[in-house]
Protein backbone atom coordinates (compact mmCIF):
# COMPACT_ATOMS: atom_id res chain seq x y z
CA UNK A 1 0.00 0.00 0.00
CA UNK A 2 1.45 3.40 -0.95
CA UNK A 3 2.28 5.72 1.96
CA UNK A 4 -0.72 7.53 3.39
CA UNK A 5 -3.04 6.25 0.66
CA UNK A 6 -6.48 4.63 0.75
CA UNK A 7 -7.49 2.20 -2.00
CA UNK A 8 -10.71 3.29 -3.69
CA UNK A 9 -13.74 1.18 -4.60
CA UNK A 10 -12.47 0.65 -8.15
CA UNK A 11 -9.59 -1.39 -6.69
CA UNK A 12 -7.08 0.50 -8.81
CA UNK A 13 -6.78 4.13 -7.71
CA UNK A 14 -5.97 5.78 -4.40
CA UNK A 15 -6.94 8.78 -2.32
CA UNK A 16 -4.62 10.76 -0.08
CA UNK A 17 -5.46 13.34 2.56
CA UNK A 18 -2.72 15.87 3.41
CA UNK A 19 -2.66 16.96 7.04
CA UNK A 20 -3.87 20.55 7.16
CA UNK A 21 -4.03 21.33 10.88
CA UNK A 22 -7.08 23.23 11.97
CA UNK A 23 -8.19 23.62 8.37
CA UNK A 24 -5.86 26.61 8.06
CA UNK A 25 -4.36 26.96 4.59
CA UNK A 26 -1.90 29.38 3.03
CA UNK A 27 -1.60 30.56 -0.59
CA UNK A 28 1.48 28.36 -0.90
CA UNK A 29 -0.40 25.22 0.21
CA UNK A 30 -3.28 25.96 -2.15
CA UNK A 31 -0.87 26.59 -5.03
CA UNK A 32 0.90 23.27 -4.43
CA UNK A 33 -2.42 21.43 -4.29
CA UNK A 34 -3.56 23.03 -7.52
CA UNK A 35 -0.23 22.28 -9.21
CA UNK A 36 -0.26 18.55 -8.41
CA UNK A 37 -3.94 18.31 -9.34
CA UNK A 38 -3.17 19.71 -12.79
CA UNK A 39 0.04 17.78 -13.28
CA UNK A 40 -1.40 14.38 -12.32
CA UNK A 41 -4.90 15.09 -13.65
CA UNK A 42 -6.48 14.29 -10.30
CA UNK A 43 -10.21 13.90 -11.03
CA UNK A 44 -11.63 14.70 -7.56
CA UNK A 45 -10.54 17.15 -4.87
CA UNK A 46 -12.91 17.04 -1.90
CA UNK A 47 -13.12 19.17 1.24
CA UNK A 48 -13.42 16.83 4.22
CA UNK A 49 -15.27 17.15 7.51
CA UNK A 50 -11.93 17.82 9.24
CA UNK A 51 -11.15 20.82 7.03
CA UNK A 52 -8.67 18.97 4.84
CA UNK A 53 -8.58 18.46 1.08
CA UNK A 54 -8.68 14.87 -0.15
CA UNK A 55 -7.07 14.10 -3.50
CA UNK A 56 -8.90 11.19 -5.10
CA UNK A 57 -8.03 9.12 -8.17
CA UNK A 58 -4.25 8.77 -8.00
CA UNK A 59 -2.41 5.88 -9.59
CA UNK A 60 -0.24 3.81 -7.24
CA UNK A 61 3.00 4.92 -8.86
CA UNK A 62 2.02 8.60 -8.51
CA UNK A 63 1.37 8.69 -4.77
CA UNK A 64 4.90 9.13 -3.45
CA UNK A 65 5.75 11.76 -6.06
CA UNK A 66 2.66 13.75 -5.09
CA UNK A 67 3.64 13.64 -1.41
CA UNK A 68 7.12 14.89 -2.31
CA UNK A 69 5.73 17.79 -4.34
CA UNK A 70 3.15 18.76 -1.72
CA UNK A 71 5.66 18.76 1.14
CA UNK A 72 2.86 17.80 3.55
CA UNK A 73 2.35 14.86 5.91
CA UNK A 74 -0.47 12.32 5.53
CA UNK A 75 -3.38 13.03 7.85
CA UNK A 76 -4.54 10.29 10.27
CA UNK A 77 -7.69 9.83 8.19
CA UNK A 78 -8.27 6.12 8.87
CA UNK A 79 -7.43 3.68 11.65
CA UNK A 80 -7.46 3.71 15.47
CA UNK A 81 -6.15 7.20 16.06
CA UNK A 82 -7.20 10.65 17.12
CA UNK A 83 -8.28 11.34 13.57
CA UNK A 84 -9.37 14.93 13.55
CA UNK A 85 -9.96 18.08 15.56
CA UNK A 86 -12.59 20.28 13.96
CA UNK A 87 -12.64 23.87 15.19
CA UNK A 88 -14.74 26.85 14.14
CA UNK A 89 -13.11 30.29 13.66
CA UNK A 90 -14.02 31.37 17.20
CA UNK A 91 -12.81 34.75 18.39
CA UNK A 92 -10.37 34.89 15.48
CA UNK A 93 -13.20 35.77 13.11
CA UNK A 94 -16.74 35.18 14.41
CA UNK A 95 -18.78 37.91 16.08
CA UNK A 96 -20.77 35.32 18.07
CA UNK A 97 -17.72 33.59 19.54
CA UNK A 98 -17.12 33.73 23.28
CA UNK A 99 -13.88 31.70 23.42
CA UNK A 100 -10.85 31.05 21.19
CA UNK A 101 -11.95 27.72 19.75
CA UNK A 102 -9.52 27.83 16.82
CA UNK A 103 -6.55 28.34 19.11
CA UNK A 104 -7.64 25.50 21.37
CA UNK A 105 -8.37 23.20 18.44
CA UNK A 106 -4.97 23.85 16.89
CA UNK A 107 -3.21 23.07 20.17
CA UNK A 108 -5.12 19.82 20.60
CA UNK A 109 -4.36 18.70 17.05
CA UNK A 110 -0.69 19.65 17.22
CA UNK A 111 -0.22 17.93 20.58
CA UNK A 112 -2.37 14.83 20.18
CA UNK A 113 -3.29 14.42 16.48
CA UNK A 114 -2.54 10.95 15.14
CA UNK A 115 -1.96 9.45 18.58
CA UNK A 116 -2.50 5.67 18.73
CA UNK A 117 -5.70 4.72 20.54
CA UNK A 118 -7.88 1.61 20.99
CA UNK A 119 -10.27 2.96 18.34
CA UNK A 120 -10.99 6.06 16.34
CA UNK A 121 -11.73 9.38 17.98
CA UNK A 122 -12.99 12.72 16.66
CA UNK A 123 -13.03 16.08 18.40
CA UNK A 124 -15.13 19.20 17.89
CA UNK A 125 -14.30 22.59 19.41
CA UNK A 126 -16.73 25.52 19.07
CA UNK A 127 -16.44 29.10 20.21
CA UNK A 128 -20.03 29.45 21.38
CA UNK A 129 -23.14 27.37 22.20
CA UNK A 130 -24.24 27.53 18.55
CA UNK A 131 -21.78 24.65 18.15
CA UNK A 132 -20.76 24.96 14.51
CA UNK A 133 -18.16 22.24 15.12
CA UNK A 134 -20.81 19.95 16.60
CA UNK A 135 -19.25 19.21 19.98
CA UNK A 136 -22.38 17.35 21.12
CA UNK A 137 -21.92 14.61 18.51
CA UNK A 138 -18.15 14.17 18.78
CA UNK A 139 -16.28 11.70 20.95
CA UNK A 140 -14.86 14.69 22.81
CA UNK A 141 -16.11 18.22 22.41
CA UNK A 142 -15.96 21.65 23.97
CA UNK A 143 -17.86 24.86 23.32
CA UNK A 144 -17.33 28.34 24.63
CA UNK A 145 -19.46 30.42 26.98
CA UNK A 146 -18.65 33.74 28.62
CA UNK A 147 -17.33 31.98 31.72
CA UNK A 148 -15.20 29.38 29.91
CA UNK A 149 -15.55 26.12 28.01
CA UNK A 150 -18.15 23.41 28.56
CA UNK A 151 -16.70 19.95 27.89
CA UNK A 152 -18.89 17.12 26.59
CA UNK A 153 -17.92 13.49 25.98
CA UNK A 154 -19.30 10.39 24.31
CA UNK A 155 -21.11 11.88 21.34
CA UNK A 156 -21.21 10.28 17.91
CA UNK A 157 -22.74 11.04 14.53
CA UNK A 158 -21.87 7.60 13.17
CA UNK A 159 -23.89 4.44 12.61
CA UNK A 160 -25.16 4.63 16.19
CA UNK A 161 -25.82 8.36 16.81
CA UNK A 162 -25.42 9.56 20.36
CA UNK A 163 -25.60 12.96 22.04
CA UNK A 164 -22.69 13.58 24.39
CA UNK A 165 -22.93 14.30 28.09
CA UNK A 166 -21.57 17.30 29.98
CA UNK A 167 -18.37 16.36 31.79
CA UNK A 168 -17.42 19.75 33.24
CA UNK A 169 -18.21 23.44 32.76
CA UNK A 170 -16.47 26.78 33.18
CA UNK A 171 -12.94 25.59 32.39
CA UNK A 172 -10.10 27.38 30.62
CA UNK A 173 -8.48 26.28 27.37
CA UNK A 174 -5.43 25.02 29.28
CA UNK A 175 -7.70 23.00 31.56
CA UNK A 176 -9.41 21.48 28.52
CA UNK A 177 -6.01 20.37 27.18
CA UNK A 178 -4.99 18.79 30.49
CA UNK A 179 -8.37 17.10 30.81
CA UNK A 180 -8.16 15.75 27.28
CA UNK A 181 -4.72 14.29 27.94
CA UNK A 182 -6.02 12.48 31.02
CA UNK A 183 -9.03 11.19 29.08
CA UNK A 184 -6.75 9.75 26.41
CA UNK A 185 -4.75 7.97 29.14
CA UNK A 186 -7.92 6.44 30.58
CA UNK A 187 -9.13 5.41 27.13
CA UNK A 188 -5.82 3.76 26.28
CA UNK A 189 -5.78 1.88 29.60
CA UNK A 190 -9.42 0.77 29.69
CA UNK A 191 -10.66 0.83 26.10
CA UNK A 192 -11.13 -2.35 24.12
CA UNK A 193 -9.40 -2.91 20.80
CA UNK A 194 -11.46 -1.34 18.03
CA UNK A 195 -13.82 0.37 20.49
CA UNK A 196 -14.55 3.94 19.49
CA UNK A 197 -14.31 6.43 22.33
CA UNK A 198 -18.04 7.24 22.22
CA UNK A 199 -18.79 3.53 22.73
CA UNK A 200 -16.20 3.35 25.52
CA UNK A 201 -17.75 6.36 27.28
CA UNK A 202 -21.21 4.80 27.04
CA UNK A 203 -19.90 1.50 28.41
CA UNK A 204 -18.01 2.84 31.44
CA UNK A 205 -20.44 5.67 32.14
CA UNK A 206 -20.09 9.35 32.90
CA UNK A 207 -19.81 8.77 36.66
CA UNK A 208 -16.80 6.49 36.17
CA UNK A 209 -15.06 9.05 33.98
CA UNK A 210 -15.71 11.85 36.47
CA UNK A 211 -14.46 9.75 39.38
CA UNK A 212 -11.30 8.66 37.52
CA UNK A 213 -10.62 12.25 36.50
CA UNK A 214 -11.18 13.54 40.04
CA UNK A 215 -14.28 15.52 39.02
CA UNK A 216 -16.82 13.63 41.13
Amino acid sequence: MPRGAVLQRDGQTYAIVPWIRGGIVTPEILERLAAVARKYKIPVMKLTFAGRIALVGLKEEEVEAVWDELGLEPAPAVGPYLRSVRACPGTAACRLAQQDSLGLGMKLEEQFGGRDLPGKMKVGISGCPMNCSEAWVRDFGAFGKKDGFTVVVGGSAGAVPRIGEVLVEKVTADEVIRLFERILEIYRQEGRKGERFSAFAARVGLDHLKKTLGLA
